[in-house]
């Protein structure tokens, strides 16, 4: 089996990146979609941010937490703590229970960050240019220009992901570009 890490800087396609390669058979992991099952169940994140404005009718509010987060890099560290190893976690139990799959993905936004390369075999990086970014988050989640930035400067520069990446698909076209450079990269791993 062939462990394949989709990363990509927000808004750069990983969503429809994940959605063509499950189409196409393949186990998908939304590391989003874990962190956003950890933030509802951990008792460790509502202890640690309950003397926080991060609640909304005694649920933590992932909006609020964002923003609370991405101001403060030590809360966003903090955060972090508790996240990445539960993360770690639901990426080998994913391994596992796929393990007599050709291939599994797992778009892993922030692999860098959370240093978890070694996980992997192979690191798929989708690039987008900013100004494109930029508008897909205004447009997409109702960020001011402002916040959107603030979410894109977030992240590690793109120009550092590339250089650790096995291979990279430029997004910068239309969707059915992307599903083309998908299929081919398949074909070439194969």
């Amino acid at each position: 089996m062939l462990k394949v890490a989709i990363v990509g800087n927000i808004a750069s396609g990983k969503s429809v990146t994940e959605k063509f390669l499950q189409n196409q058979g393949f186990p998908v992991l939304d590391t989003d979609k874990v962190c956003h099952k950890l933030l509802e169940e951990l008792p460790l994140i509502k202890e640690a941010f309950k003397d926080y404005d991060v609640f909304e009718n005694s649920k933590l509010s992932r909006e609020k937490l964002g923003k609370l987060v991405f101001n403060y890099p030590e809360l966003k560290n903090k955060l972090e703590m508790i996240l990445y190893p539960e993360l770690k976690l639901n990426i080998e139990e994913f391994f596992s229970a796929n393990a007599t799959s050709e291939f599994t993905f797992v778009a892993i936004p922030l692999l860098f960050e959370a240093g978890m390369e070694a996980l992997f075999d192979k690191i798929l990086f989708i690039y987008c240019d900013d100004d494109i970014r930029l508008k897909r988050l205004i447009e997409r989640n109702g960020y001011s220009e402002d916040y959107a930035r603030i979410r894109m400067d977030a992240q590690l520069a793109q120009d550092f992901k590339v250089s650790k990446a096995d291979f990279v698909i430029y997004n910068n076209s239309t969707v059915e570009n992307l599903q083309m450079e998908l299929s081919r990269l398949i074909e070439q791993i194969r």
